[in-house]
């Protein structure tokens, strides 16, 4: 006989999460889930990132809260550049229509990456209730929008959450080419110049391998969270010098 199917954790309202040994493993159908249900408010989803944890479900789901292991980062010095991305990002900086912001069209960008379907993924994870969460979140100061403008226009972006010297993406969006990975290229130059060295990207993608992100074991991440999350968070401010941080760095520009 085969296994029974286990049971999912049912939060009550302020319950502390389960102890991420607890999540579901590979022999499981659902690899990484911990727990269901509480709400998805400012202060549990603090404690959430903090213990390495995060919110994922469909329309129609109740709240689903996964820890998976391993965990696939980005290493803010091993980010690659691609020459083609180079030369795009050479001829934006050029520009002087175009711009990279910070936190300037938050909703814009939740809205336009809930129009977004992940790698994969048939339909949006970003329900009315993410959206809802993300921009509480982001008025509290811990969501932030990275932009890409061109002539005006919101042609790109990505949004994260960031916990003292840690930064979780959560999910970009491109109306033109290059302009996700434009702005995901100034997330990491900021990370680099404000000493922010992981990203967390969740789960491992093809397009995230291309760019340097790598699997590490979730012990390995949660233990650089308890050396990062209180730490003193940036200010989150975009300098054009901040460019430097990747376009000085030969070993990060591949064919």
């Amino acid at each position: 006989m085969g296994k029974p199917p286990r049971s999912v954790h049912w939060l009550a309202a302020g319950e502390s999460f389960p102890p991420l040994a607890n999540a579901w493993g590979h022999e499981d159908p659902a690899p990484g889930l911990l727990a269901a249900g509480a709400s998805l408010d400012v202060p549990t989803l603090i404690r959430a990132y903090s213990q390495g944890i995060f919110p994922w479900f469909s329309l129609g789901q109740p709240v689903l809260w996964w820890s998976p292991d391993p965990r696939m980062v980005l290493q803010a010095r091993s980010f690659k550049l691609h020459r083609s991305l180079r030369k795009s990002l050479i001829r934006f900086l050029g520009d002087p229509e175009c711009e990279i912001r910070f936190d300037s069209a938050f909703e814009q960008v939740i809205a336009a990456c809930a129009g977004t379907p992940r790698d994969g993924q048939p339909g949006t994870w970003i329900v009315p209730d993410m959206v809802q969460a993300y921009t509480a979140l982001h008025r509290a100061g811990h969501a932030h929008s990275v932009e890409t403008w061109i002539a005006g226009q919101l042609v790109g972006g990505l949004y994260c959450v960031n916990l003292g010297r840690m930064v979780f993406g959560e999910s970009m969006f491109a109306h033109q080419t290059d302009a996700s990975k434009m702005a995901l290229a100034a997330l990491v130059a900021f990370c680099r110049a404000q000493s922010v060295p992981m990203i967390d990207c969740q789960q491992n993608t093809r397009h995230l391998a291309s760019l340097g992100a790598v699997e590490i074991s979730r012990s390995e991440f949660v233990m650089h969270l308890g050396q990062s999350v209180g730490k003193t968070a940036p200010a989150w401010q975009f300098q054009p010098l901040y460019w430097n941080e990747i376009l000085t760095d030969k070993m990060a520009t591949l064919p």
